[in-house]
Parts: C-alpha cells; structure tokens; sequence
C-alpha cells in the first residue's frame, strides 16, 4: 500500500490530539519525584534532540558502556555558564542508546527553588542532588547523572576551560558504594563554547543571589539574543564503567571514598584531551 504525503501529517495531528485529551483528562503517571516519561518523551526531548543534532552536530560514543538495564551511576564534567550539558546528555542518551533509558539528573538546591525551573526539573526527571534522594533512584534501578563539579564547573571564566574542578566531598561515590552501582564516567566536549565566560561580575551575582553573573561575547550586550548558544561542536564519550559492588562495606570510609572519586575525575580529564585532540576546530563540522 502506498502511502500518501498527507498520511504521515494526518497521524501526527491525531497522535497530538490524543496526547492533549490524555494530559487534559489528567491520564497520565509520574513517580514519586514527579517525573513524567509521556511529557519528556514527547514535548522536551523532541526540542532538545534539534539542538543536540542539528545546532550542536553531537557525536556519541562508548554507549556500550551504559547498563541495558539496572542501576547505574553517570558521572561528567560540568560546563557553559548554562547546564545546558546536563540537558544534552540526557536526550542524547536516551535517543542512542539501544534501551532508550531515561537519565534522572541530580540538580542544585537553586534549581528547585526557582518558578517554572523546579517544576520542568521534576517534570523531566530530575531530584535535588542529596544522598537520599540518589540512594532511592539507584536502589530502584534508575540510571541517575551528576555533575559534581556544580556551579564551580559551569561558572569558571572560558580561560580555565576543560580543567576540572573540585569534585566536593564525593557524596556521589557513597551513594554509588551504599548501592553496589557501577559509576560510568562520561566527558563532554563542546559546552565550554555555547557561552564563553569572559567575567564574572560578583557584587551583581550578590546582589541577584545568583552563584555567579556571567558576561559573554554576547550577553548582556545582546539582550535575549545573548542567551542563543554559539553552534560549537559537541563530542561525548561514556568511559568504561567502575564498578562497586565489591566496595559496598567501604561506602563510609573517607580514604576509600576520596580515591575512587580521585579515579572518575582523572578518568573523565584524560578523556576530555583525548576529544578534545578529536576536534582541533571547536566549530568544525
């Protein structure tokens, strides 16, 4: 049977409308953390899946190394003034990866304290990133990403790009330790150029209490149209899984702590020269 050019738009408007009369009529399941697979799958990975191929010309490798299936600890590098990363990552993943698996970020106190911002984070997935919080995703076989690095990582002056900073006390290998999870390293080459941070003027970001206020090539001199990300190549590798099964009885130990968070980090530095000797043009094709 052949198909008509009108046939594919027909199914779209009729797939939309019962997506609408299923949201209005309420028929619709999130977890206990709000996240909404119907939403996600279909309204914002859909925005993102433009940037993240068509904007960005992302290539993905080493999807072999993320779990099929069961708990799994994502851990990558933070960058670009916006967490825009931690978006990209995650429509990415789901998108290539052979089990379409949805990546629960662990986001900043900040992010679930703002209007809107909160609601879309537990919309897509996200929880504040808290031990308890990743314990109870990991132990219900979730795959779950942190950046922790935090604000440190996106808010550092475009001069230290891809030098990775502080990972904080490694509260993310304690709750991949409590649960036997394998943590995947994953660097992410690309983010540093979306935003270029050339300063970083304190006393406003005070004043806003903001962690930081950011000026660009483009913004604030732009107005919006400074917040549109410089179309920079993207390349993001998953490293081979550590794993942590065999550590469980260590999960409060500093020393073992510290050192395999030591470990990610230098697996995720080395990975990034690597990409980064990839892609010599950071707006190559």
């Amino acid at each position: 049977m052949v198909e008509r050019p009108g046939d594919q738009w027909d199914r779209r408007v009729a797939s939309g409308l019962a997506f609408l009369r299923r949201r209005l009529s309420g028929q619709y399941e999130v977890d206990e953390f709000g996240f909404d697979p119907e939403l996600t799958g279909t309204v914002f990975h859909p925005l993102l899946r433009l940037l993240y191929r068509d904007w960005f010309r992302t290539e993905v490798t080493g999807l072999e190394h993320v779990p099929a299936d069961g708990a799994g600890l994502v851990v990558g590098n933070h960058s670009g003034t916006v967490a825009l990363d931690a978006l990209i990552l995650s429509a990415a993943l789901h998108d290539q990866h052979p089990a379409h698996r949805y990546l629960r970020l662990l986001g900043a106190d900040l992010v679930f304290r703002m209007p809107v911002v909160s609601e879309l984070a537990r919309k897509t997935g996200g929880t504040v990133a808290c031990n308890p919080d990743a314990e109870r995703l990991l132990g219900n076989g979730e795959l779950v990403g942190v950046f922790p690095e935090g604000f440190k990582g996106i808010g550092k002056l475009y001069s230290d790009r891809y030098k990775l900073q502080r990972f904080g006390r490694g509260g993310f290998v304690s709750a991949a330790l409590r649960t036997g999870t394998p943590i995947v390293p994953v660097a992410i080459v690309g983010g540093e150029e979306i935003y270029p941070m050339l300063a970083d003027i304190k006393p406003l970001a005070r004043l806003l209490k903001l962690p930081y206020f950011p000026v660009t090539p483009t913004f604030p001199w732009l107005g919006p149209l400074g917040m549109v990300p410089l179309p920079s190549k993207w390349l993001i590798e998953f490293c081979p899984p550590i794993p942590t099964a065999h550590l469980t009885d260590s999960a409060d130990d500093p020393l073992v702590v510290f050192n395999l968070a030591d470990q990610v980090r230098e697996t995720i530095q080395q990975t990034l020269h690597q990409l980064l000797e990839r892609r010599p043009d950071p707006f190559g094709p």
